[in-house]
């Protein structure tokens, strides 16, 4: 299928693309002894899972459907964090994770008597109150009384008993020197634990596939901790593995004039891609400038009731018309897994372009998809 075939809205992913990432990360593995785990919370297009699977050790899950998914499409290693477990997600999660990360010894103790039967290699997650971010305190968590990891002051090594790993996730869509950073806090206040673990996992955020990524310090850091503790240590990116590696194609439905030209799209921020909303910002859009810098000018908003679902302001060659497609950029990562059916709005397909150019039309959605949802 050629992806003008393709339904509107709809998510394409590469998979050229994706295996350009894959290939760089698992590089990192091979000059490292690192393992990476495909954090899922970022990127869950399982139907890709088996090229995943052929470079990565396996994934990483932030709570039992994420685990599960896992466990049944990827086949490998899968850990799983929760800030909290409820008994009957414990009990189940520990029968297909290989790691279960507590993120409080109160939730260790809660279900010592669980994991402790089992075959699961149990961790603890620390705050190393090391803040890294710049301007984004929602995803910063170190950020002042942030309930994400055990601080030094109210650690419990009187509790470690059991314990095999450390684990701590800082960073946001960084690069390595902030992991140096981060690190150095961490070894300084729980240095004195890694020789007791087998594993130390450095969490996520970590843009190794980014242009300007500096991976010779990330394998130098790799190298030290190795060198020093002899112990294992993982690496979740989930934006890396698909950076750059999807579109979201969307078709103009109506223009309206109201001082400026704004076109009414059949995608939405608030449903689509609500970390535009969120975080915020204006993803890239294939032929499109910078308000001002081309010939026309429009905002691109959408068909909710949402008076803000809007997407950003472009400019354009020409003026674009009704029935025009548009594509955004980067939108393979925390765009599927964060939809919503917000205003009964419809789902964006899921379409796979081969390394061919060839489009695979993977999943759609509709009316009884919005419905399943609710009673």
């Amino acid at each position: 299928m050629r992806r003008e075939e393709l339904p509107t809205p709809c998510f394409i992913v590469s998979e050229a693309a994706l295996r350009h990432n894959l290939e760089i990360l698992a590089g990192v593995e091979r000059r490292t002894g690192a393992k990476i785990l495909l954090a899922q919370k970022a990127f869950s297009m399982f139907s890709v899972y088996p090229l995943v699977r052929k470079y990565l050790s396996g994934a990483s899950a932030s709570g039992l459907y994420e685990a599960r998914l896992s466990h049944e499409e990827m086949g490998k290693e899968n850990h799983v964090f929760s800030p909290a477990y409820t008994d009957e997600e414990l009990r189940e999660l520990v029968t297909i994770c290989d790691h279960v990360i507590f993120n409080s010894f109160s939730q260790l103790e809660a279900h010592r008597a669980v994991w402790q039967k089992s075959g699961a290699s149990v961790g603890i997650r620390v705050n190393p109150a090391c803040s890294t971010q710049q301007g984004h305190a929602v995803y910063d968590p170190c950020a002042p009384f942030s309930r994400l990891g055990v601080t030094r002051a109210n650690f419990r090594p009187d509790l470690l008993d059991g314990v095999e790993g450390l684990h701590f996730h800082t960073l946001c869509e960084q690069n390595s020197d902030d992991l140096v950073k981060t690190f150095e806090a961490f070894e300084r206040d729980f240095g004195e634990y890694l020789p007791n673990m087998k594993w130390l996992n450095l969490g996520g955020g970590h843009h190794i596939t980014k242009p300007d990524y500096d991976s010779y310090a990330l394998d130098e850091i790799l190298y030290y901790i190795r060198a020093k503790y002899d112990l294992q240590v993982y690496l979740e990116p989930g934006e890396a593995v698909a950076l750059d590696a999807g579109w979201l194609d969307t078709a103009v439905l109506d223009v309206v004039d109201n001082g400026m030209p704004i076109l009414i799209l059949d995608a939405s921020a608030a449903c689509h891609m609500p970390d535009v909303l969120e975080m915020p910002y204006r993803p890239p859009l294939f032929d499109a400038g910078e308000p001002g810098e081309k010939t026309v000018t429009c905002r691109l908003a959408a068909r909710t009731c949402l008076a803000g679902d809007v997407i950003g302001d472009y400019s354009f060659e020409r003026m674009p018309q009704v029935g025009d497609r548009l594509s955004f950029g980067d939108m393979a990562i925390y765009s599927m897994v964060k939809t919503n059916t917000f205003n009964g709005m419809p789902l964006p397909a899921i379409a796979l372009m081969r390394e061919d150019g060839d489009c695979e039309l993977v999943k759609t959605f509709g009316y009884e998809d919005f419905k399943g949802r609710l009673s």
